[in-house]
């Protein structure tokens, strides 16, 4: 569905050209530091590599120049591995999941992988603390090799993927290079101010197939907010929706309240409640219903005239939910 037109309406004037951070995106890497490992059943050949022995399957021939770090790296997908980890006869190993990917053949040598586990290096593993990988976006956290996945698929310090719904984006990165990316590559309007007023106008309102996701940014607070309305089909009904999102981690979302009106022949809808950070996806949020759900009769009838054009002017306010020191309530932090 595309909007013959849209009108936004910003309460207070636009994010100047300046004023948006131009910054380039986080290249994300894996950083590791020198750690003390110990190694089980150690041989020392005669070339001075140590070798790591399993006891059953024969070893890995480490040379001297090679880290650990890079013994735990898969070769085919360059991950970490993490047990079961798999070797062939001749002690090159594999990840699980790419084992099966190269049909069971060595990527090395070629030579049929079989079941072998590399057992040594499972135990180096395990003697292994690693930093994040999102360290170089701040993460500060160190963790036992095994309990590193699961942190960093929680970390808050992880990249954001693009929060922009009209397209299936892949861009990642930080806050402030996702708002340039916004800007500059999805050309969405960017406004400063804690309230807004737009108006959204389709001739035919009946046709809601392929609907088109129109996406504000406001600067509020020192902070970054997604103002979304689309419509879409619940279940045989079209309906309108609009709900904000936080540009950052739920925690600090709850930060923050939102109202939503919309209006019009003496009557109104009001929504009142907590943006939802973009770590929830749009269609996420949109499925939930948490936000401003307007039935397409009614909005027909906010449209007023003869119902054949839709008249949406949708207003709103942000504001932040301040702790009172003396009595320890929250108390509204109206932006003027």
């Amino acid at each position: 569905m595309e909007f013959d037109s849209i009108e936004c309406v910003s309460s207070s004037d636009g994010i100047e050209e300046d004023e948006i951070p131009q910054l380039h995106p986080h290249i994300i890497r894996s950083q590791f530091s020198s750690s003390k490992t110990t190694t089980h059943k150690n041989n020392i050949n005669n070339n001075g590599s140590t070798i790591l022995c399993d006891g059953n399957n024969g070893g890995i021939a480490i040379h001297p120049a090679t880290s650990v770090h890079e013994l735990l790296e898969c070769p085919v997908c360059t991950n970490s591995m993490y047990p079961p980890i798999h070797q062939c006869h001749n002690g090159h190993t594999i990840c699980s999941t790419c084992k099966a990917r190269v049909h069971n053949r060595c990527p090395t040598c070629r030579q049929e992988l079989g079941d072998i586990r590399c057992l040594a290096l499972e135990k180096v593993a395990e003697s292994l603390e690693l930093p994040c990988k999102f360290g170089s976006l701040g993460c500060p956290e160190i963790f036992p090799y095994y309990s590193k996945l699961k942190h960093e698929a929680a970390c808050n310090f992880r990249p954001y993927n693009c929060p922009y719904a009209g397209s299936e984006c892949a861009a990642v990165g930080d806050i402030p290079y996702l708002v340039t990316h916004l800007r500059d590559d999805h050309k969405v309007d960017m406004h400063s101010g804690c309230t807004f007023n737009h108006r959204y106008v389709k001739s035919n309102p009946r046709e809601v197939e392929n609907a088109t996701w129109m996406l504000t940014v406001f600067n509020c607070f020192g902070q970054y907010f997604c103002l979304h309305f689309e419509a879409f089909q619940l279940g045989m009904a079209p309906v309108y929706m609009a709900f904000l999102r936080f540009m950052g981690d739920e925690t600090d979302a709850q930060n923050y309240t939102y109202s939503l009106e919309v209006g019009g022949n003496g009557r109104k809808l009001i929504w009142e409640g907590t943006p939802r950070s973009i770590r929830d996806s749009h269609r996420k949020v949109r499925d939930s219903h948490d936000g401003l759900v307007i039935q397409r009769n009614m909005a027909l009838f906010f449209s007023g005239g003869d119902r054949k054009e839709l008249k949406l002017r949708v207003t709103g306010r942000i504001w932040k939910e301040q702790q009172n020191p003396d009595e320890g309530a929250c108390i509204p932090n109206l932006c003027s």
